[in-house]
């Protein structure tokens, strides 16, 4: 999930779905509820973690940051260098999971689902098409970008940064980021904070209640997310326009197009079936912990 949300495009819930810890993540982030937040601000700890899977949220949280960490180098390096492979390993691994998770829907092919699919995959590809817009700098908007933004750790398809660039707030945040002990910043960065927290906690209770009354359904919109989201993952694109942010590029628009049939396409497909294998193989996998357990 760390590599995921270093690369831009790719979302870390995509990764959750793929490794099959996604529902428990879901229930693990709306555990932490307002008893929790009232128990922390009266310094009451021991009661305020009792309800909380620290054995599966502590290393999920160091294993992020420490991909980040670790990984953030190697990521950038091949997306600067190798993207056209980078990006087809990453369409690959989606798509397998598209499969893997339409198989675990009952009833695929009954009409409520096949709706869900459909509007979970127009809402994806609508989203990663938008075009970045121009937005106040003002609390209430950063609080609202901060709500927003978070979403997209358990949305899978749907990268979180992208979305602070569609807000136009990806340079106004990253900025007071780099110098957060100016009062200004410092101010900022709590709002968003706030919002991130808030976005988190209620969007975590949604996708836990439809899941729980509609499970079927919202696997299906979930699965449709990620068969729009490919439209940003597919690996040849051309920029169409793009903004310099502190010395780095963003691609704001892009078209895909599709290649000539040469070596790199070739190499491509066979950077695509790795992708592809590695989650047959993780479900393959689960299942055997699974029979075992």
């Amino acid at each position: 999930m760390g590599m995921a949300d270093i690369i831009p495009g790719v979302s870390g819930g995509t990764i959750a779905f793929i490794t099959g810890i996604y529902e428990e993540l879901i229930n693990a982030i709306s555990s932490l509820d307002h008893h929790f937040i009232k128990n922390i601000l009266s310094f009451k700890f021991k009661a305020a973690f009792k309800e909380i899977p620290l054995n599966f949220l502590i290393p999920l949280f160091f294993g992020i940051i420490s991909a980040i960490l670790l990984t953030s180098r190697i990521v950038h390096f091949l997306l600067d260098n190798y993207s056209i492979y980078t990006w087809a390993f990453f369409f690959g691994l989606i798509v397998s999971s598209v499969i893997f998770l339409g198989k675990k829907i009952d009833g695929f092919f009954g009409p409520k689902n096949l709706l869900g699919l459909g509007i979970g995959a127009g809402l994806g590809y609508v989203i990663v098409s938008l075009v970045p817009v121009n937005t106040p700098n003002d609390y209430l908007y950063t609080f609202f970008a901060g709500m927003i933004a978070i979403c997209a750790m358990i949305l899978p398809g749907i990268s979180g940064a992208f979305l602070l660039l569609i807000l136009g707030k990806y340079a106004f945040v990253t900025g007071a980021l780099k110098n957060p002990l100016i009062s200004n910043n410092f101010f900022t960065i709590m709002v968003f904070c706030m919002g991130c927290f808030l976005g988190l906690i209620s969007f975590s209770k949604f996708i836990k209640w439809a899941l729980e009354k509609h499970h079927s359904v919202m696997m299906a919109i979930l699965t449709g997310f990620m068969i729009g989201s490919l439209k940003k993952v597919w690996p040849w694109k051309i920029a169409l326009e793009t903004k310099v942010i502190r010395d780095k590029t963003y691609i704001l628009k892009e078209a895909n197009f599709f290649p000539s049939l040469d070596s790199h396409f070739y190499i491509a497909v066979g950077f695509f079936i790795i992708g592809f294998v590695i989650v047959q193989l993780l479900e393959r996998s689960n299942r055997g912990v699974s029979s075992a357990g």
